[in-house]
C-alpha cells in the first residue's frame, strides 16, 4: 500500500484500500480491510455498513457532494478523486464539504496528485494527500508550506490578506 502524507507534513503507511467501481452487472466487493467505496454505492446500501468503522467513500470529481448531505460525518475518510491534474473540481468539493456540509473528518486527495497541488489542495481543506505513484514523497512536506501566506479567505482563515493587513 502506499504512503500518504498529511497537511502538517508528516508521512504515514496508508491502511485505506481505494474500492473501483464495479462494472456493470457485478457486485460491490468490499474488503475485510480499511476501505474507501464509491459515494453512491455506499448511499444506496449504507445499512450493509453499519457495523464496520472503517468504511470510507470516494467521490469523483464529477460527482456532487451534496449526495452526502446529512450523513457526511458518519463517515470517518471521504476522498475526493483527481482523475488529472488539471481537473479543479475537486478544490470546489472540498470546500462544499467543509464550509456548507460542515464535514470534520479526514478529507482526502486522490488521483493525480502532484506536488504543487498540495498547498492549494490544503488550503480548500484536505487533510491527507496521496501523490502519483512516480512523486517523490519526501519532497511534499516543503511544498504544503511554500507560501506564508495566502490572499484568499479560504478553509484555513476566514479572512483576506488586505483585511488582516489593515487590522
Amino acid at each position: 500500500m502506499p504512503d500518504l502524507i498529511t497537511s502538517g507534513g508528516a508521512i504515514r503507511h496508508d491502511n485505506w484500500v481505494v474500492v473501483p467501481r464495479p462494472a456493470d452487472g457485478e457486485s460491490l466487493d468490499v474488503p475485510d480491510q480499511p476501505a474507501l467505496i464509491p459515494a453512491d454505492l455506499w448511499l444506496a446500501g449504507k445499512e450493509h455498513f453499519d457495523d464496520r468503522d472503517d468504511i470510507g467513500v470516494w467521490l469523483d470529481s464529477h460527482e456532487e457532494p451534496e449526495m452526502l448531505a446529512g450523513v457526511v460525518n458518519e463517515l470517518p475518510v471521504i476522498a475526493v478523486n483527481f482523475p488529472k491534474f488539471s481537473d479543479g473540481r475537486g478544490y470546489s468539493i472540498a470546500r462544499i464539504l467543509r464550509e456548507r456540509l460542515h464535514y470534520r473528518h479526514e478529507l482526502r486527495a486522490v488521483g493525480d496528485v502532484l506536488l504543487d497541488q498540495l498547498q492549494f489542495m490544503k488550503r480548500c481543506g484536505f487533510d491527507t494527500f496521496v501523490l502519483r505513484a512516480d512523486k517523490d514523497i519526501n519532497k511534499a512536506a516543503r511544498c504544503l508550506n511554500f507560501f506564508t501566506q495566502g490572499y484568499q479567505a479560504a478553509t484555513d482563515t476566514d479572512v483576506p490578506l488586505f483585511r488582516r493587513r489593515a487590522s
